[in-house]
């Protein structure tokens, strides 16, 4: 089967020349397709459904959240292990799929499973999928670099300006915002006050939430022209929140300012975000989509970076927290700078041993050619390059060569029996395959 092999690849020399010319074109195509990172993303393929309902307890979230929902869940298909957790006011299921299950008709089979599980959860209760990223998408980290503008201005400027421009970068699967405040009304109810003017705590929270909203009219017709009647309801200032009626008292309108306190505030916070010891500050994560170019989504952040910095406010600009395409060109670089000298070396060792720059020709022009094609398998099987595939290939360039090697070699070998068998008469074949149990002829040197 070799021997039919090497001869059909001998006969027709243009052909096997064109089809090595058209891999290494395509290695060279899968080359620069193939996603770069620094490390192997090895976490498991798995989806997470997070459920939040605020202020209540871990049983409670057991018993009513994460229970019912792992146990709908696990009827999804090829799922091989699901793992609930529950904390104060938050749920999280975690469903581990088979390796080979595409991760969107994943998600596509849980959103069709939680549209049943959704009906034996509690009112108002709404469980959503987390991002599709995994546990090495975190790619950047940046702060909002903004003297003299409060917490709470910067997390809104986070929030609804950046946010949303970044999440629009092909690539990003989401932005997620950390430090600052998030700004809120705050009504601070004074119990005395409710008690006097007869008004129960839930008229108030029925009255603020039904006066936030604009609502709709109908259209009239008057001296020939059609006016359509809405309200308008949605708080634009402390003072719309203190104007609000939430009762009356002999006739006369009660206002939320008549039984409370109104101020901006914040949310309440777990935890702070320091930068180097010199104070608080605002900024975002960009989590990269499974099976995303991480250095090309990188660059295309930071480019849309640039384009955002120009809508700030002045004096307002991006700092990098932490930058993973740094580590990703240096791992790459390291690891090619590597290649090119095993390549160099093996090539320098290949023409002092044989001496013979067309033997050492056929063996250099092999090394090339197998990396590329590793790389047209590596896209095949959506490997990405990082550190570990590209040493794995920079530890088989020495195997790469041992080949072509004992392929010269044994060509030297059997050129070397033709010729002593035309110097001694006898036919090219019986030189080229002796009989190990054959005596050597007269005058033909004994192998």
């Amino acid at each position: 089967m070799v021997n039919n092999l090497i001869a059909l690849a001998l006969r027709n020399r243009v052909l096997v020349l064109l089809v090595a010319a058209g891999l290494f074109g395509w290695g060279v195509y899968s080359m620069q397709r193939n996603p770069i990172d620094a490390i192997p993303d090895l976490s498991e393929n798995q989806v997470i459904v997070f459920t939040e309902w605020t202020g209540r307890s871990p049983q409670v979230i057991e018993d009513q959240v994460t229970y019912p929902l792992v146990s709908n869940l696990q009827g999804v298909p090829k799922v091989k292990n699901i793992r609930g957790t529950s904390m104060f006011g938050m749920s999280f299921v975690y469903l581990l799929f088979e390796d080979d299950v595409d991760l969107y008709w994943a998600r596509a089979r849980v959103l069709e499973r939680l549209n049943y599980a959704q009906r034996l959860l509690p009112p108002q209760v709404t469980p959503t999928l987390g991002p599709d990223g995994t546990g090495v998408g975190h790619v950047l980290w940046y702060t909002l670099d903004a003297k003299g503008m409060d917490l709470g201005e910067q997390r809104a400027l986070q929030d609804w300006y950046v946010k949303f421009a970044l999440q629009t970068v092909p690539g990003v699967s989401e932005v997620a915002s950390f430090g600052g405040f998030e700004k809120q009304y705050q009504i601070n109810l004074d119990p005395t006050k409710l008690n006097y003017y007869r008004i129960p705590l839930g008229e108030v929270l029925r009255a603020v939430k039904s006066n936030n909203n604009d609502v709709g009219g109908r259209k009239f017709e008057l001296s020939d022209m059609g006016y359509i009647v809405r309200g308008l309801g949605y708080i634009k200032s402390i003072a719309d929140v203190e104007n609000m009626p939430v009762g009356t008292y002999q006739s006369v309108p009660v206002r939320v300012k008549d039984v409370a306190t109104v101020q901006m505030g914040g949310d309440i916070r777990l935890g702070i975000f320091d930068v180097n010891g010199e104070g608080e500050a605002v900024g975002g994560i960009v989590v990269m989509r499974y099976g995303e170019n991480a250095d090309l989504v990188i660059k295309a952040v930071k480019a849309k970076m640039a384009e955002v910095q120009k809508g700030l406010p002045p004096g307002v600009s991006f700092s990098i927290a932490y930058d993973r395409s740094t580590l990703i060109e240096k791992a790459v670089a390291s690891i090619q700078g590597t290649l090119l000298e095993e390549m160099l070396v093996v090539s320098i060792i290949v023409l002092v041993f044989l001496f013979h720059w067309r033997s050492a020709l056929i063996i250099l022009v092999q090394m090339p050619l197998s990396i590329v094609i590793a790389f047209i398998l590596l896209e095949a099987f959506g490997v990405s390059s990082n550190i570990m595939s590209l040493t794995g290939i920079a530890l088989a360039i020495g195997v790469i060569v041992d080949d072509g090697i004992v392929v010269v070699e044994n060509a030297y070998r059997h050129l070397a029996d033709a010729q002593a068998a035309e110097e001694a008469g006898l036919p090219p074949a019986t030189a080229a395959a002796p009989d190990a149990s054959a005596a050597p002829a007269p005058n033909t040197p004994a192998v």
